[in-house]
């Protein structure tokens, strides 16, 4: 899949008619979610597109695409979503949809356990 062929409409006036389409898979998706809550990114590869400046307030002149790179848990047991904006490197969260591809959400929550950032061995010496 080229990045030529990767292409985002998420602008002021899509959001308002319901549709967006995703800036990494192509796939046109509802900015409703189907539990009735606000979507700002695709359900299938949970790609997103830097729209709100979150540092200064208001919309972004960036528009980078923003790569989904780890998932949270609140307090309350709610998931986030963590994005990282690949032009600008900003990050931000947004609450999972319903509807997100569940294989994605797992791979990220466990990615830290499967490729800790330190040599398992060096257990064995404590």
């Amino acid at each position: 899949m080229s990045s030529t062929n990767k292409t985002f409409s998420n602008t002021p006036n899509t959001v308002l008619a319901g549709t967006f389409a995703c800036v990494w898979c192509g796939l046109t998706v509802s900015a409703a979610a189907g539990d009735g809550t606000r979507r700002n990114h695709c359900p299938s590869c949970l790609h997103s597109q830097h729209v709100l400046d979150h540092v200064e307030g208001g919309l972004s002149a960036c528009q980078g695409r923003m790569s989904p790179i780890s998932v949270a848990v609140l307090r309350t047991g709610d998931w986030m979503v963590i994005h990282r904006c690949v032009h600008c490197d900003e990050l931000t969260s947004s609450p999972i949809c319903a509807d997100d591809n569940q294989l994605i959400l797992i791979r990220m929550a466990v990615r830290p356990l499967a490729q800790p950032p330190f040599p398992l061995e060096a257990f064995g010496d404590l």
